[in-house]
């Protein structure tokens, strides 16, 4: 009774049915392009270009990328490969892996990363 010649052939699933046609729920945009914001004087490191907080290992210090004007400080230990960045991207997060905020003129001991 059921099928494709079926009188009540409004019920038959065949395969999707134009669904995807149809559907209700708004699909989302398929743009490829991604804008990169840089608010503060300096670039981001290519690394961590999404990145707001990324932090030292050595020196357990992160740095909001927004507000520091040092972009040599950064990019010695980005190019050291003992950066981190943190997920969600907060201070609060930074924070709660043991890391103190930046500060110009703020240093610490170095040490070997752990990890």
């Amino acid at each position: 009774m059921f099928g494709p010649n079926s009188q009540n052939n409004e019920n038959f699933n065949t395969g999707n049915g134009g669904a995807l046609r149809r559907s209700p729920v708004p699909r989302p945009c398929r743009c490829r392009w991604v804008a990169v914001r840089t608010m503060g004087p300096m670039d981001r490191p290519s690394r961590f270009e999404h990145a707001r907080f990324v932090g030292d290992k050595r020196t357990q210090l992160v740095y909001d990328l927004d507000e520091w004007d040092d972009p040599a400080v950064v990019a010695e230990f980005v190019d050291a490969g003992v950066g981190i960045q943190f997920g969600p991207d907060t201070l609060a997060e930074a924070r709660n892996r043991g890391y103190t905020l930046a500060t110009p003129g703020r240093r610490r001991m170095h040490r070997a990363p752990r990890a």
